[in-house]
């Protein structure tokens, strides 16, 4: 289970060698073999015997914003960048075989999102202009040729990006009336689908970061992001695989009717802010979804340990790659 404390007030404390919640209402005890993340909001307190507990148990803490996105974490000190494969790391990031590399994840990208697509009750030719356009966007990605990423970049966003605004105009078609959207908005949301997709992208950007970490790998060497200065610009990089997994829930939410206004608060601003009840059904909608068991490749297994799986392989890559000179 994923423990949230989100309320201002809320305290987790260790009694016994289980977790104790605190909160207005009473207290609630938790055995930290039923824990895989622990995740605190602003207003929210954890005391240094609880994160120890939680170190000791493998548990991942990670301290949250209101948007969703981590902004600090704790993890076991047998975690974290091993030397070799962050040497390793650097040379692959410079290289001829970074630009396959993400050529590789972008294109991937792409075809989840016609994967979905291919999902959605729109009208014929709708669709198929749909696709087809996303699949040309896709060949011109991978004719892509340079010796570095930074020789492909401008036009590797390019493409990307058209790509995405077709797939974001085929999914505010299919929503019901009241939550169709005219574009991404993010920092802050202008509507209420857009906060729900960047709350659960947030989500998002903690399994893979956790992943990356617990591979040896370090999240804070990029490949394609590289210029965010002291952000795991490794996690924007490789979250564009699994981003569709994030849009079906939100969808699925959408088409089922349970999104309402309680969800949300709209400040002066316009902008969209998740609230207590948005935050509770969106995270255990996403929970929920990842612990689902699917095959990729050859593997079945949940699609939170893919993910595991992929940092796995991806520090395989990187000890993989050639010296570099």
């Amino acid at each position: 289970m994923e423990l949230i404390l989100n309320t201002f007030g809320t305290s987790l404390i260790k009694e016994n060698n289980n977790f104790v919640v605190v909160h207005k209402d009473g207290r609630q005890l938790i055995s930290p073999s039923s824990v895989k993340t622990i995740s605190i909001s602003k207003g929210a307190k954890i005391s240094s015997d609880a994160a120890l507990l939680a170190i000791e148990h493998e548990i991942d803490v990670l301290f949250v914003e209101n948007s969703g996105t981590p902004v600090g974490r704790l993890w076991s000190i047998k975690y974290g960048s091993v030397s070799t494969i962050r040497r390793k790391q650097l040379d692959f990031t410079f290289s001829p075989e970074a630009v396959d590399w993400i050529k590789g994840i972008v294109i991937q990208k792409i075809d989840n999102q016609v994967a979905l697509i291919l999902t959605m009750e729109l009208h014929n030719t709708v669709r198929e202009k749909a696709i087809n356009r996303l699949s040309e966007y896709k060949r011109k990605i991978s004719e892509l040729n340079g010796e570095i990423v930074s020789d492909i970049g401008p036009s590797l966003r390019g493409w990307e990006g058209a790509a995405s605004r077709i797939y974001f105009d085929c999914i505010s078609a299919i929503l019901p009336e009241e939550l169709k959207f005219e574009g991404r908005s993010q920092h802050p949301a202008l509507d209420a689908f857009n906060c729900l997709l960047n709350y659960g992208y947030g989500i998002l950007y903690g399994k893979i970061e956790g992943a990356l970490i617990k591979a040896g790998i370090d999240p804070y060497v990029g490949v394609f992001h590289r210029d965010d200065y002291n952000r795991p610009v490794l996690v924007f990089d490789i979250i564009e695989i699994y981003r569709v997994w994030i849009d079906y829930v939100v969808i699925n939410l959408a088409n089922q009717h349970i999104i309402n206004e309680d969800f949300f608060s709209i400040k002066e601003d316009g902008s969209y802010w998740l609230e207590a009840l948005g935050k509770r059904i969106l995270i255990q909608s996403v929970n929920d979804y990842f612990d689902e068991v699917v095959k990729i490749g050859a593997l079945e297994r949940s699609r939170a340990n893919h993910i595991n799986i992929y940092a796995q392989k991806l520090a395989t890559t990187f000890m993989n790659s050639p010296e570099k000179k």
